[in-house]
């Protein structure tokens, strides 16, 4: 999907000060025909990142923190497909995530233990199991509904720059990353913005929700937009974004909370307490990391 010339080929002559480490080209079908991501040996920490977004940036490279995970996956493991990634660009995210909804909700939000309170109340009013007067048979029985549309900006100011709060986020990942994570790397990844790192080197974690990661990008991009959203961390199947301009309201909160439901349904169906109003106001209210992970 690149679109600009790949750095990481001259990275010995970039100049940059690179700690020890390894150029990743392998695929799940062999080796790419140029190099996908360079990552270091060692442990990351706040000040490699920060120095490394800063030089790496003119070049074309941009940082992400690598985990090994609790099954010590390191990236030539993650059975990388770039080609069959497309490009983010070309997709709307309200589109996408729209589309993800009708596949999912209805039948996990709208039947499932994210909305077993509100079928019981259907029920005590008499709606259970059929239309109400307006027709609208999802709504009316307890389901999910139509796809809601997109969250709008929260009107809050962010009260930071956003590459700030992701540099600290990094600090608080990196002082503990071995207990949190498994262990965390600084990476180097060929892409012009953070929500078109996964898409760059063509990240399958999402492999059993969306086979092109570069839809899920769009949605990344527009979480970029709208929240200050940087993509921070990347495992074999896990993701940990950095979010400058969080909901700071519970309507907020629970219009976003239909998106992330959307873009990673796992996060809430196969999470205690599989509750989409208390995953809004417990992990998307004012929370300044997003974390998703797909099964």
């Amino acid at each position: 999907m690149a679109t600009l010339p790949n750095p990481l080929p001259s990275l010995a002559s970039s100049g940059l000060d690179l700690p020890p480490g390894s150029l990743v080209d392998a695929t799940l079908d062999g080796p790419w025909h140029e190099p996908l991501l360079w990552y270091a040996d060692g442990p990351a920490d706040q000040c490699g990142w920060s120095a490394l977004r800063a030089s790496g940036r003119r070049l074309g490279l941009l940082p992400v923190l690598v985990t090994g995970g609790s099954r010590d996956q390191w990236p030539e493991d993650w059975d990388l497909c770039p080609d069959g990634t497309s490009y983010p660009g070309d997709h709307d995210a309200d589109e996408v995530l729209a589309g993800y909804w009708t596949d999912y909700a209805d039948d996990e939000v709208g039947g499932g233990p994210a909305s077993d309170g509100a079928g019981e109340e259907s029920e005590r009013n008499g709606e259970a199991g059929e239309a109400g007067e307006n027709g609208e048979d999802g709504e009316q029985s307890g389901g999910a509904g139509s796809w809601p549309g997109l969250a709008p900006v929260p009107a809050r100011e962010a009260p930071e720059d956003p590459d700030a709060v992701a540099a600290g986020l990094v600090g608080v990942i990196t002082a503990d990353a071995d207990e949190w994570l498994g262990g965390a790397r600084i990476a180097l990844v060929p892409a012009r913005r953070s929500a078109d790192i996964p898409a760059a080197i063509g990240w399958s974690g999402p492999m059993n929700h969306e086979n092109d990661v570069a839809r899920l990008c769009a949605v990344l991009r527009s979480w970029e937009d709208r929240y200050d959203a940087r993509v921070v961390v990347l495992g074999f199947d896990t993701m940990i974004v950095s979010v400058g301009r969080p909901p700071a309201t519970i309507e907020e909160a629970r219009a976003l909370a239909a998106e992330h439901y959307a873009f990673c349904p796992d996060n809430i169906d196969q999470s205690p307490p599989y509750d989409l109003a208390v995953y809004a106001e417990k992990a998307v209210l004012n929370q300044e990391a997003w974390s998703f992970w797909w099964d």
